[in-house]
Parts: C-alpha cells; structure tokens; sequence
C-alpha cells in the first residue's frame, strides 16, 4: 500500500543557527512564522496572541518593537511564552539593545532605515552579550536611500547587494549567528532577489512575499512565491504576510509545507470539488470536516470524494478515504482497503471517529 509517497525536494543545505530554542537552516525542519498585530505594550492580549499562534503551530514569532515602552513589555511577554520571540526594529537601533537586554530571541533589523555602520556594530555586541540571533530584513519597500540612487528603483541586485553589505558587517565583527530575508510584495522581484542571494551564501533564509494582501489574495501570492522557493531547494524558515488574522498566516504556512510534503501538520483533507455526479454535499461536508478536525495536530491524511470516478484511486493513497456512492451506500476506506457502508446522514460522525482513532493509533 502506498500511501501519498513522499516526493523529494532537494534542499541547499545552510549554515544552522539558533532562535533561542528553534534551530533554523542545516538538517533543521522548515519552521512557520507569524507576527503579532497587537500593541506589544498590552502585554496581557500580546501573550494571548503569541500563545494561539503558538497553538496553530507557529515555531517563532515576531512582535513590533517601536518604542522603549515596547521593548520593557518583552521582559514580561517571554516568561509567558512557549516559543522563541523575535523583536521587529525599525529606525531606532536603541530598540535593538533594549530588546536583547529584556529577552529577545532574535533581533530583525532593517538596513534600509537601521542606520549607520557604528550602529549596526553596536547592535551586533548586544545580541552577542544577550545570546540573540539576528535577521537580516532587507526589504523592496524600504531600501537604503543610497542603493536605491544607484539602481533608481528596486530590483535582485539591489535586495542583495543591501544583504551582502550587512552580511560582510556581521561577519567582520565576528557575528555568525544571523539569517536573511530580501522580500519584495512583487513575486517575481522575489523570488529573483531569493534565487540571487543564495546563490552567493549559505546563510538561512528567512522566506516570504511581503505585504502580500488579503486572506485569499495573499495567500495565492505567497504560496506562488514561497512555493516555487521551496520547490527549487531556497529556503529554511517561511512568514506569509496576510492583512488577517495571524493564525491564518500559519494555516497558510503548513498548508504550503503540506502541498509539498516537507512538512505535515494536523489532517490534509484532499477533495473534489464536487458535480452532479457526488452522492452527498461535498463541499458542505468538507467544511464541517475542517472545524471539527482542526484540533489534530498529528499528521494524517483523509479524501472525501464525492463519487467513484476518482473516490477509490484517492483512497488508495490516504489513510483513511470517503468515496461517494450511490442509493446512500458511501464506502469508508482504511489505508486503501474498504471499510464500511455508511449512510450520509452518519458521514461527519463517522470520519472524526476514525480520525480520532487513528490519532491515539499513532500517539
């Protein structure tokens, strides 16, 4: 029986660094990220959030540091926390230390607004005392004005050009705990700039489609973008950028993994669309399915068809398999082999019963 057979991506191996806990690049699995959209000074609905991403399956998770009340709250944040927290600077490099000093994991700093050289030095003495990672965030929407007078507009030369100057800082200062990011809203600016930028290091890239919209908008752009990355090898921590709810950032992320089979998280439910031909409400079911499976967290993979054209083919390849059929007989199918007939009315009973059980199974 083979059920959904891995398909092998070749992944460019990179130096692996540390963020606090979370190991990012090397042998390490591919880790999901998400940012916060709460003030970080309510400390109380920061922590809440931090722990429902963490919950959704979030491995780290960043929180915007804007001002010195901003950094102090981290202090309380981290000790409430289960997973590694990174510290989102923008134009003030004072908020940097402030944020090693109070418990930050990791350190995203900005060269296009970061400031000077001497800076950037004494960013980098913080998170060597304090035992931070730092991420490079080179950003389209936010070049250093002098590169952006050289290439007169964004593009993969300037991205990376901007990364490998602040890649040679660290690196002279003895500074090798680091990853780097060269986003862009534009896909194709992108995924050139990624491409472009491993090609010249071995660092971890932190991948993503910045500012990439809405929930459905934004996620198309980014699993195209980040998608294509990880197919091709690129990449070894992701953040999709949606103008939504953070958990659905990391929904989208694993969903990604998942399509790739680099890493699995909770049910993968392939289905039909549904026609004429289906012998219950597929997409109605599927619905139903999805809330009521979305606590699992142990991977597995179940289809629900609607009909037998592809019902029996699918089911071969999941661990456990719906085929609609007719005169209310739908068959259940385990790791390929039928099961039971099972009415309609007892569908949704019956596949969270299975799935619950294979759960313990596995567990």
């Amino acid at each position: 029986m083979n059920i959904r057979p891995h398909r092998k991506i070749i992944r460019k191996k990179t130096k692996k660094i540390s963020v606090g806990k979370v190991f990012v690049g090397g042998d390490s699995p591919i880790s999901v990220q998400s940012m916060t959209n709460t003030l970080t000074t309510d400390i109380k609905n920061t922590i809440n959030q931090v722990n429902q991403l963490a919950e959704a399956g979030a491995d780290i998770v960043r929180v915007s540091c804007p001002d010195e009340t901003s950094t102090k709250s981290l202090k309380e944040i981290v000790k409430k926390v289960s997973v590694p927290i990174v510290a989102d600077i923008h134009f003030h490099y004072q908020r940097a230390i402030e944020a090693a000093k109070n418990g930050a994991a990791c350190l995203r700093i900005n060269p296009g607004n970061i400031g000077s050289k001497e800076r950037i030095i004494d960013v980098i003495k913080a998170a060597k005392d304090y035992n931070c990672s730092i991420r490079i965030g080179v950003n389209a929407g936010s070049l250093d004005k002098k590169i952006l007078e050289k290439y007169k507009e964004p593009c993969p030369d300037a991205l990376v050009e901007s990364a490998d100057y602040n890649i040679k800082l660290l690196e002279d200062n003895n500074f090798f705990n680091f990853k780097i990011s060269v986003k862009s809203s534009d896909v194709f600016l992108a995924i050139k700039s990624y491409e472009k930028l491993s090609n010249i290091c071995d660092y971890p890239l932190h991948l993503g489609v910045t500012e990439a919209g809405g929930l459905l908008t934004g996620s198309i752009k980014s699993s195209i973008g980040i998608g294509k990355l990880l197919m091709n090898g690129i990449g070894d921590t992701i953040r999709v950028s949606l103008s939504a709810d953070p958990v659905e950032e990391v929904k989208a992320g694993f969903e990604i993994l998942k399509s790739l089979d680099i890493r699995s998280r909770g049910v993968q439910i392939i289905s039909c669309p549904s026609c004429a031909r289906q012998a219950f409400p597929v997409i109605d079911t599927v619905k139903i399915l999805e809330k009521e499976l979305s606590h699992i967290k142990t991977p597995i993979t179940l289809s629900i068809i609607g009909c037998v054209v592809n019902g029996p083919g699918e089911a071969a390849q999941t661990e456990i398999g719906l085929t609609g059929g007719g005169n209310n007989n739908n068959l259940m199918y385990l790791s390929g082999i039928p099961h039971k007939k099972i009415p309609n009315k007892e569908i949704i009973k019956k596949v969270v019963e299975l799935v619950e059980t294979k759960v313990k199974q596995k567990n």
